[in-house]
């Protein structure tokens, strides 16, 4: 499955509300579906139950704040909410990658590239909330475009 046909399998009820608007929420609440397999694979070898757990809140942590953040009244308090999705989604690339004995290269390469997408999403939210840029050396975050960030929803692997 990838992004285009979840996206059709989502109610109306989720889609109509304006949060649905936010790209970051629409990716985070698609890596949080597509985890599900991920971390069913992660369950079977013992090793690895513990990090599938950990993985499973960490990715649903993502959406959960930037739901909770964007209900908030102030600029600040959507501020503080949003960059707890960002340390989330900082948390799933770890344990993403801590995964990648169990998970395929392919997968790994692809949640690791989404998740990326998320940061630099929250990277440009956040400061919008607080009008200040947030504090981080220069990173290698690339700005992806709708045709280049496409390979991420096209072709997801499992």
């Amino acid at each position: 499955m990838n992004y285009q046909e979840w996206e059709l399998t989502i109610p109306q009820t989720i889609t109509n509300d304006p949060l649905w608007s936010v790209t970051a929420y629409r990716l985070a609440s698609f890596l949080g579906d597509i985890c599900w397999q991920d971390v069913t694979k992660l369950m079977v070898d013992r090793r690895t139950i513990s990090l599938s757990d950990q993985l499973y809140r960490a990715v649903g942590s993502i959406g959960a704040n930037l739901a909770e953040g964007y209900s908030r009244g102030s600029a600040k308090d959507r501020a503080r909410f949003y960059e707890y999705s960002l340390g989330s989604a900082r948390e799933s690339r770890d344990w993403y990658f801590k995964g990648r004995f169990v998970l395929s290269e392919t997968v790994i390469g692809h949640r690791l590239e989404l998740l990326s997408e998320i940061i630099r999403l929250l990277l440009k939210m956040i400061p919008q909330q607080r009008a200040l840029a947030i504090k981080e050396p220069t990173s290698s975050y690339l700005i992806i475009t709708e045709s280049s960030s496409a390979g991420l929803l096209e072709e997801v692997p499992f």
